[in-house]
C-alpha cells in the first residue's frame, strides 16, 4: 500500500476520534475506503484497537489537520515518519482471522452466498478465511448451526475490507459472461422488429388483402342504396 500511513486503521480510529475531518478526508489518507471510516465512526469495526497519533510520530503536522477541517475538499499530505520499520515480506496461504472472529465465519459465508452468488469459493475463501469444506455446509445447510446462522457483511464483521469485497465481486463479474438471452429466446432489438412489421405491411399480399377490402366496401354501399354488382347485370 503505497502512501499510506503506518498503522492505517489505527490512524484512522485516532482521526476519526480526534478531528473534525470528513470520512472522505480519513478515508484518503489511510488509504481506505469511506465506508469502513463510517462503520469506525458508528463503531461497527476497529473495536479494541487503540488510536495512533499521527501527529507523534511525524506523518501529521497539527497545521495540516486544521488546514483540513477548514477545506473538506482539502487532501491530507502524508509527512516522512520518523519510525522506520523492516518491508514487510508478503505471506502466501490463507488469511489469517482472529480468535475472536472465527465463530462469525458462516455468518459471513452465507451472506457472500446469498448477496453475491457469482463469488467463487476460491474468492469466499480468500476473503473470510475459510475452507471449501466450510462453504459447502453453509450451501446445502449441513452446517452444524444452519439454523441459527444469520446473515452478516463480512465487512461489518471486519473479516474484509470493502476494497477487498468489491475487487472480488467486480473480479466475478467480469468472468461471468453476460448474456441477452430470456426464457431461452434471444430479445431483439426494437429497429429490427420495427422494420419486419413495416415490411410485412408493405408487402404484395396485404396490399392485394387491402384493395379487396376497400372493393368490398364500395359495392356493399353501393348495394343499401340500391345498386348492383356489374355481374348481376
Amino acid at each position: 500500500m503505497s502512501n499510506a500511513p503506518l498503522m492505517p486503521k489505527a490512524t484512522a480510529v485516532w482521526l476519526v476520534d480526534n478531528t473534525a475531518l470528513t470520512f472522505d478526508q480519513v478515508a484518503e489518507f489511510t488509504k481506505m475506503h469511506p465506508l469502513e471510516i463510517r462503520a469506525i465512526a458508528d463503531g461497527d469495526a476497529a473495536q479494541g484497537i487503540k488510536g495512533m497519533d499521527p501527529i507523534s510520530t511525524g506523518q501529521l503536522s497539527r497545521e495540516e489537520i486544521e488546514r483540513g477541517e477548514a477545506d473538506p475538499d482539502y487532501r491530507l499530505k502524508l509527512g516522512e515518519s520518523k519510525v522506520i520499520l523492516p518491508e514487510a515480506k508478503k505471506k502466501k496461504g490463507p488469511r489469517y482471522t482472529p480468535v475472536s472472529r472465527r465463530h462469525e465465519r458462516p455468518s459471513a459465508i452465507l451472506w457472500l452466498v446469498r448477496s453475491h452468488p457469482e463469488l467463487k469459493d476460491s474468492q469466499i475463501m480468500r476473503l473470510v478465511g475459510t475452507t471449501k469444506t466450510t462453504i459447502a455446509s453453509v450451501r446445502d445447510r449441513s452446517h452444524w448451526n444452519a439454523a441459527g446462522l444469520t446473515p452478516m457483511d463480512p465487512v461489518t464483521l471486519g473479516l474484509c475490507s470493502q476494497i477487498e469485497l468489491d475487487f472480488e465481486v467486480q473480479r466475478a463479474a467480469k468472468e461471468k459472461p453476460a448474456t441477452q438471452q430470456y426464457g431461452g429466446a434471444t430479445l431483439l432489438p426494437a429497429s429490427e422488429t420495427t422494420r419486419k412489421d413495416a415490411e410485412l405491411e408493405h408487402s404484395p399480399a396485404s396490399e392485394k388483402q387491402r384493395d379487396d377490402l376497400e372493393v368490398d366496401a364500395v359495392f356493399a354501399k353501393l348495394k343499401t342504396i340500391g345498386g348492383k354488382k356489374p355481374e348481376d347485370e
